[in-house]
Order: C-alpha cells, then structure tokens, then sequence
C-alpha cells in the first residue's frame, strides 16, 4: 500500500508528477474539480484553502517581529528542544540546499535556519521567522498541513496551493506535550525536489519524537495519571490519560467540556438542562443516561455520578486561557486561545462558556490598546470582521507607520459592509457603529455562526464561505 502521507511512489518522475499536479491545480481553481491524481490530504487542503479565500500570489503575512518575536520564543515550549533540532537537523540544513524550521500550534514559524543562499530564497516568500504558515494565511504547505491534520506530512511542488510556493518541497511533522498531548507546534525541513524521498519524511517524524522524549524527561512525574482536555478551535475535543490520546464525539465533548467546568459535579437535570436547554423534552433524561453510559464505556472510572462528576483532576486548554486572562496576562491568554470552544455546539452550557471566554478575551485585547495584541487578535478567523478590533488597531498605530496600510484597509471594507461607509469614524458614533458591526458579525462571538452578508460559517481555525467561486467536491 502507498503511504498517503508521502508526495510520490519510489521510481515517479518528479518533472512528470509536477506538471500532472499542476494541470489538476489549475483545473481546481478554475472549474473546482478534482483530479484522481491530487493526494486526497492534498485534496482536503487545497478545499480548506480554497474556503479560507487563500490568495495564489501573495505572500504569508508577518505576524511577529523583532522584540515581539524574541520574546514570544523565548517562551515556547519548543524553545527548549531548538539544541536538539538543530542537532538533528541543523547540520544537514546547513550543508545541504534546505531549511530547518520550527513553527508554533497556529503556524508561526519562529526559527528559520540553514544555508544563507537558501533562506534569501525564501524570504521571497515571507519563508521566514515571525511569518503564519498555517493553511488559512499561506494554503497548502507541510508545516501548516501537518499542524491541521495532526500527522507528519511531505507537500511537494505544485501541491502547494499557493503559486509561490510552487518552486519548494517539504516535510513537517507535529511536536506534542507528552504529558497532555497538546499540540505544540511542527518541525519542517523545506528545500528542493530532493525532498519529497520518503527519508525526509521519516526524519522528520523521528526528530518530532525525539523532542517529545526530551520534553517528557525534562518534568517530574506526578503522582496519578495525567489528564487533559483540548476543546478549543476544536469540534471535537480531545482527551488524553498519560499519553493515551481520545478524539470524543461531539455529544461527550460537551458533557466532558461541562464537567470539567463544574469540578463540584452536576445532577442529572442541571445537565440535561445545560446540553439541551429549551430542546430538551421527556425523552432528553434517556438520551442523556445513554450517552453517559456509552462515554464511561470510554473514559473508564474518570466519569462519576451522583452527581456526574469527574473523578480525577482534569487539565484544560479552556481553564489555561481564562487563568491567564484572570491574572492580567494578556499575551498568554491569547496564544493558549486556539478557537471558539466546541464552536459548532449549540449546548447551552457550551455556548455561554464560550462566550464568556471570548467576550472577556477580545474586551482585554481592546483595553490594552496594544497594537500588537490587536492585530493578533484581527488576524484571526474570529477577528477579521470585527470592526471595532480593527478600528482600535488603526488609532493605536502612528500616522504614518507603513503597518497601517492593511488595516486601514480593513477598516474601509468593514465600514461599508456594515453600511457604516458615510459615518465618522471617531467620537460616540464610531463606538456605537463598531459595537454594532461586532454584534452583527454573527454568532462567531455567540458561539460560532454566519457573519453578515457573506454566508460565512465560522469554524473555530477557519471558515466556510458559500459565495466563494466554485470548488468541487471530486
């Protein structure tokens, strides 16, 4: 069997395979079909990109820089396994015609090294530290791929959904906490055609465990097992018991998203009234006890009653932003907030979580008056149609900063989406329109939804947008 994560079978002309993939890009993206020849992991991805309205030219935008970027690094968890990847891969980089790179949980890249020759290439490509090459900004590519997919992957070429990044090849591979299983970012290595042999992909995933080992033997172990709880940007949450990892169902993650936020437990009614609210009926009670019953079948003696409760201490990426939030850390909370929590649950007790968290999330953002803060914050698939976001983003740069072009940008399309075009944009009015324009852009911050006049469905990590030219479905 061909391993589907690899970019072609032993003895496949690379020169071939190019133009095969190029002559099936271009039917993509002009008719929106498929060909048998695209992977289908590339497949899903170039309709991911297609959805998130990738551009075919433009190059990945810079989210970080200079201090900003020393200081975020500096404080990632990947930081500490950098020796052992540039042991492991640092070398070769050098000596050979490709790139190491390190790229957080959203895509960031936050080390670009290897031969100089090679990275003044890429830096024609924003390939460089500070830049987002997740699939939602830069489209295809192996570290961005790998990050959506949760598996190492090898992106050749013209499988890129980008044109310019046509000219490269790479392999990423995710790196996790071994401790709770979240998702810490990918290692890549990027360069020529010489790539896309199967030895790259290995070495690779090789180098991801390795610095998973490393960072599993840089902690004490404590007693008890260790449990966490993944939930946000994500439909389905993830579980993982000392390294075990479970993808629950939508219907569990809301129970166990809910009992995790309730540690003092809920009684059955309390949580047939948080899961179904008003929908519930005589037969929700049943339905609920069948659920239980089937997620204990998965969790094991984790999931106790009387009340529903959970019987161990459970970890959350919810629980990790709302700290930091609390505390005044406003970067922190921003970098452990990957998403909407569950943002297609329609639960009640979900849904005011959810809102509760972002509310209080995008209210600081505001409130600092950081420039940076704020166009994190804008650049995200939640942000980008907030209008008092992008607003603040422009008063808080200085007149003439060259960074102001693309949010006043934004803050034109916005105010006309909005019909807001003919109304000043300073003093009460200002205020009252872009609170407004913000409430309007849909339930994305009442729990994910359509954003105004453009269908859109947001997605925690991206968006559906039906008026976008036509893609297939193969």
């Amino acid at each position: 069997m061909v391993n589907p994560w690899l970019a072609m079978a032993s003895g496949t002309d690379p020169a071939e395979r190019t133009r095969t993939v190029r002559r099936a890009h271009e039917a993509f993206l002009t008719e929106g079909a498929l060909s048998s020849a695209v992977r289908p992991v590339v497949a899903e991805s170039w309709r991911r990109s297609a959805d998130a309205r990738v551009a075919q030219e433009r190059n990945a935008p810079i989210d970080l820089a200079d201090d900003a970027l020393d200081t975020y690094r500096a404080d990632h968890p990947l930081a500490r396994v950098m020796p052992l990847f540039r042991e492991l891969l640092g070398t070769i980089a050098h000596d050979g015609a490709h790139l190491l790179a390190v790229c957080d949980e959203q895509g960031r890249l936050l080390w670009v090294e290897g031969h100089a020759g090679v990275r003044n290439q890429a830096e024609r490509m924003n390939f460089v530290a500070g830049a987002r090459w997740d699939e939602s900004h830069a489209g295809t590519n192996a570290p961005g791929t790998a990050l959506t997919v949760d598996h190492a992957v090898q992106i050749f070429a013209t499988e890129h959904f980008n044109r310019s990044v046509q000219p490269w090849t790479c392999a990423a591979a995710p790196v996790h906490d071994p401790h709770t299983g979240r998702l810490l970012g990918a290692v890549d290595i990027t360069g020529g055609d010489h790539l896309a042999a199967p030895h790259s992909l290995a070495l690779v995933q090789a180098t991801a465990r390795a610095a998973e080992a490393q960072l599993g033997a840089g902690e004490p172990r404590a007693r008890g097992p260790r449990i966490s709880l993944t939930a946000l940007g994500r439909d389905e949450a993830l579980l993982v018991v000392d390294g075990r990892r479970l993808r629950l169902g939508r219907r569990h993650s809301e129970i166990m998203v809910l009992l995790a936020g309730h540690p003092e437990g809920l009684s059955g009614d309390r949580l047939t009234l948080e899961l179904y609210g008003p929908r519930a009926d005589d037969r929700s009670p049943v339905t609920l006890r069948a659920e239980l019953s089937r997620l204990r079948r998965l969790v094991g003696p984790l999931l106790g009653s009387r009340p529903y409760r959970l019987c161990a201490p459970v970890s959350t990426d919810l629980a990790d932003a709302a700290e930091a939030l609390a505390s005044g850390d406003a970067y922190t909370a921003l970098r452990a907030y990957t998403g909407p929590l569950l943002p297609l649950s329609e639960a009640p007790g979900v849904c005011r979580m959810r809102r509760v968290l972002e509310d209080g999330l995008r209210r600081t953002v505001l409130s600092h008056g950081d420039p940076e803060l704020l166009r994190r914050w804008a650049q995200t698939p939640w942000g980008e149609d907030d209008l008092e976001v992008a607003e603040a983003l422009l008063t808080a740069l200085p007149a003439h900063a060259p960074g102001r072009v693309v949010p006043a940008a934004r803050v034109r399309r916005l105010r006309e989406l909005y019909g807001l075009a003919g109304v000043a944009q300073h003093g009460d009015s200002a205020h009252n329109g872009s609170g407004a324009a913000h409430n309007g852009s849909g339930a994305a911050h009442n729990g994910g939804g359509a954003g105004p006049g453009d269908g859109a469905e947001r997605q925690g990590s991206g968006h559906r947008d039906a008026t976008s030219p036509q893609r297939g479905r193969g």
